[in-house]
């Protein structure tokens, strides 16, 4: 390793945008099971990897709950940026940063060089699907000197630390990068754990990486299964064959252990979305007809046992700052009445879409499918397991889709879901919405630097989307984790980007 020497740069501390907290999985009691041999993690995750567990997919956060790759910046618990790969960094102009990176290696025995760094940014900016984080910035970036790495913006981008911690931005190996594109986190990465086998869409196997730079992690490794179904995930637990479930269903959560059993405040909402682009959705009015037959009071105790809220917009009590920003939604469409409805879709059936992977979910779309009955559409719903429909979902394959999104996932900050999720060249954009005033607002809020004044700005930018009936809110969810008596250390993170770490072990 590298002996540099290396002038301080203070610390930029941005104001955290979200507030959250992270604990311990501390003295929990375990409803059935033993220890993994010699200490190993034995961990049920929920939805099996899209594309072999690549950083430019939904994967992405897989590799951040359990400590695999890391970028420039991390999330502390306040949701503000962190040192991570980078020790430190400065703002120089309205457009330009410097990065200064600490002494690290990647788990192939590369050096961590402002190069690979560059090379890894490159990669991501370059990607036929760009990462969702890149949907409203260009970055260039350049190797100042071995350890300096300076990214410019073609546009003021005053949370660019908080965009740079997002998992998609992971810094990896170059010999991840394959020339087809295709990019590999096997041994590539920078974290305390090293994937060494990925089975699949099944398992995958994590050794600990002992040259990590943060120190030698408690737990020798982790063993990864994907168990979609969420009764098996908590069947799984509370037979012992797994320490730590994540994801456990409302209705299964009153089986387990109360002290096995950890509710997480989380920043995801459930939410209809609609497919302005193409099919029945186009017509405003009919949007409007689906947004006055949504009712998701109805399912915070039918379908989540009391694990969830009625949806208060995109943003919900996990964000606390939503509420007092909020902005009256004006200028909406009138609704189509249940006739006009009827008239207007003719033989046309509607094509409601949900996924397997969040087990409320299969639940939720009868309830929702009810409701858009009652209000005069003819709905077929098509229910299957999330990686075998994001094609579909992204390519306007549907009418309408129950969605379960982690609004702050990507960078802790609001804007970067906007603009993913919402805006005309969103990568993320399966309402395939295409609104000026939605992207004028977006953009305002990009470019607002002030904490405060960027949170009323994001929540204008709400105001301007929930007007078009693109999306109808319908819950925030609270997240049940499971956690072993035998287990410490576990991370529970609102964001749901973080599980496992250094300290996370087998008592």
């Amino acid at each position: 390793m590298r002996v540099t020497s290396r002038g301080l740069l203070a610390a930029l501390v941005l104001a955290p945008l979200l507030t959250g907290c992270f604990a311990s999985g501390g003295n929990t009691s375990d409803a059935g099971g033993g220890a993994a041999p010699a200490g190993r993690l034995r961990v049920a995750l929920a939805v099996p990897p899209v594309q072999a567990l690549s950083p430019y997919s939904n994967d992405a956060t897989v590799l951040s709950k359990l400590s695999v790759t890391e970028g420039l910046t991390a999330l502390d618990a306040d949701g503000a940026a962190a040192p991570a790969l980078a020790e430190s960094w400065t703002q120089r102009d309205d457009t330009t940063w410097a990065f200064v990176l600490r002494e690290a290696t990647f788990q192939d025995g590369t050096e961590v060089t402002a190069e690979t760094v560059v090379n890894a940014l490159d990669h991501a900016g370059s990607a036929e699907i760009k990462p969702r984080v890149l949907s409203d910035v260009t970055l260039t970036a350049t190797a100042e000197d071995e350890d300096t790495v300076v990214i410019t913006t073609a546009s003021a981008d005053p949370v660019l630390p908080l965009r740079l911690a997002s998992p998609a931005l992971g810094i990896l190996s170059p010999a991840a990068y394959a020339q087809d594109g295709t990019v590999s986190p096997l041994g590539t990465g920078t974290g305390p754990f090293e994937i060494t086998r990925l089975t699949g869409k099944t398992a995958a196997t994590l050794d600990r990486y002992d040259a990590y730079w943060g120190g030698t992690a408690q737990a020798p490794g982790i063993d990864v299964t994907w168990i979609a179904d969420g009764t098996a995930r908590a069947s799984a637990l509370r037979a012992g064959d797994v320490d730590i479930a994540e994801w456990i269903p409302t209705a299964q959560a009153g089986l387990l252990d109360a002290q096995t059993r950890h509710e997480v405040p989380s920043v995801r909402s459930d939410s209809l979305v609609l497919n302005t682009g193409s099919g029945i959705f186009t017509d405003p009015a009919l949007r409007a007809a689906a947004r006055e037959a949504m009712d998701g009071s109805a399912l915070v105790d039918s379908v989540f046992g009391g694990y969830a809220d009625p949806a208060q917009g995109l943003f919900g009590p996990a964000v606390p700052w939503a509420a007092g920003h909020r902005v009256d939604v004006t200028g909406r469409a009138t609704a189509a009445t249940p006739d006009e409805v009827a008239e207007a879709t003719g033989d046309r059936t509607l094509r409601l879409a949900t996924y397997t992977n969040r087990a409320e979910l299969p639940e939720a779309a009868t309830v929702v499918q009810q409701q858009l009955e009652r209000a005069g559409f003819t709905v077929r719903q098509d229910v299957r397991e999330y990686t075998q429909m994001e094609a579909d979902l992204l390519a306007g394959g549907y009418d309408a889709l129950v969605f379960s999104r982690v609004t702050l996932l990507d960078t802790g900050d609001a804007v970067a879901y906007l603009a993913s999720d919402y805006t005309s060249d969103g990568v993320y954009n399966i309402a395939a919405l295409r609104d000026p005033a939605v992207d004028e607002a977006i953009a305002a809020a990009a470019q607002q630097g002030d904490p405060e004044l960027r949170q009323r700005d994001i929540m204008r930018a709400e105001a301007e989307i929930l007007r078009t009936d693109a999306v109808v809110p319908l819950v925030h969810e609270k997240v049940v984790q499971g956690i072993g008596a035998h287990v410490e250390g576990v991370l529970l993170d609102p964001r749901e980007r973080s599980l496992i770490d250094v300290n996370t072990r087998l008592k």
